[in-house]
């Protein structure tokens, strides 16, 4: 008997979470962004090999233009996790070298934003938090959180949320809009 609570995710949650490879029943459908952080934390370990069959989907995804916020996140959250330099996990240039066209756009678009916030966020003068604390939390649950919702600078230091919500609050240029990238994409499949 299947409980109300508890469904199954479906369509596009289901096409990321079997790619890969996250067994059926341990995220909830309902919440997006569990199934892109679930999903982009099984594809950057390097013992996993479905990151190819993953960036497929993704590739797909990005077909449909609903479908954009969704893989942007999943991207997002891979481009975090990358960018600690864990033994564990893949770097964002062995991912980048996997990327299809599409993707390619959304991850250089999320590079962007990331840059800009981080020449903001320097120019603000309050200095960054090393990202060693967040390394060390044993926590399966919270660690999970922390590497997808934070990204290493190349100086040992993290950016998190927090700092891209204060840097379109005090510059007022949000994420990377699906507009524009609407735009990139289109503008890609033409070349």
């Amino acid at each position: 008997m299947q409980l109300p609570w508890r469904r199954r995710p479906g369509g596009r949650s289901r096409q990321l979470l079997d790619s890969a490879g996250v067994k059926p029943g341990s995220v909830d459908a309902a919440d997006e962004l569990e199934v892109c952080r679930q999903a982009a934390c099984a594809a950057a370990r390097r013992k996993n090999g479905t990151i190819t069959a993953v960036l497929a989907v993704v590739e797909e995804l990005l077909q449909d233009e609903s479908s954009y916020e969704f893989a942007l996140t999943f991207l997002e959250d891979l481009q975090n996790l990358s960018s600690h330099g864990l033994d564990t996990l893949r770097s964002a240039s062995e991912i980048q070298a996997l990327l299809g066209p599409r993707s390619a756009v959304c991850w250089d678009s999320l590079t962007g934003f990331w840059i800009e916030v981080a020449n903001w966020r320097a120019g603000t003068g309050v200095p960054l938090q090393p990202i060693a604390p967040l390394l060390g939390v044993k926590n399966k649950q919270l660690r999970v959180l922390l590497l997808t919702s934070n990204r290493t600078l190349p100086t040992g230091e993290k950016l998190g949320l927090a700092d891209a919500v204060r840097y379109e609050k005090a510059v007022g240029s949000p994420i990377p809009g699906y507009s524009h990238i609407a735009i990139a994409l289109r503008s890609a499949e033409q070349d």
